[in-house]
């Protein structure tokens, strides 16, 4: 069991996608201009991470390696249609915001080298551990990163305004502000979880 957490926790804080290994930059940086749509990014992404890691671990024996690749894309569109098309049904509002996004989670980069290098390698408990650390560690980033911007951008967090309209600074919720922010945060975060050599 301390192995499973173990392995939970590489995914939340030792191998964080975000802060730590730096992939999955394209929704990164482009959805979370809003707390909310960091949490539906990052949710969506963990719960299509974590099925399909534990559906890849359950037929790695049965895939050849030559179409091993292929195998993957074609489990991990599965279920990022299932996740597109709940969004669509229960909260539409979300899907709308995070548009192209959704879709584009078959190709993140995070699912796939998740696939490649540990679900292909590793027994069903410890592939879907894996999947949910990876997936909340990258949900945390996004909903941090998106906060941020939320509130230095537009003074306000999950619609509740505490700014005056005076302070806030537009750069933050604009693609430079994305940048800056991840910079910042990347920097504190890497500060709080390193040991000193």
């Amino acid at each position: 069991m301390s192995n499973l957490g173990k392995i939970f926790k590489n995914g939340l804080i030792d191998e964080n996608p975000t802060f730590v290994q730096v992939i999955g930059m394209c929704p990164t940086l482009a959805v979370t201009s809003s707390a909310i749509n960091g949490i539906g990014m990052g949710l969506s992404t963990a719960v299509v991470l974590a099925c399909s890691n534990l559906a890849i671990s359950l037929l790695r024996k049965v895939v050849p390696d030559k179409i091993r690749i292929p195998c993957f894309v074609v489990v991990i569109a599965t279920f990022v249609t299932i996740v597109q098309m709940m969004l669509k049904a229960y909260v539409p509002a979300l899907d709308k915001a995070l548009g192209l996004y959704i879709p584009l989670i078959v190709v993140n980069c995070i699912i796939l080298a998740r696939a490649e290098s540990f679900a292909f390698n590793n027994g069903p408990a410890a592939s879907f551990v894996d999947g949910i650390g990876m997936g909340l560690g990258f949900t945390i980033a996004l909903t941090v990163l998106g906060a941020v911007r939320e509130i230095l951008g537009a003074g306000s967090i999950f619609g509740f305004v505490f700014l005056p309209s005076s302070v806030n600074t537009l750069l933050f919720i604009l693609p430079p502000g994305a940048f800056l922010t991840l910079g910042f945060l990347m920097a504190i975060f890497n500060k709080m979880t390193k040991k000193k050599a």
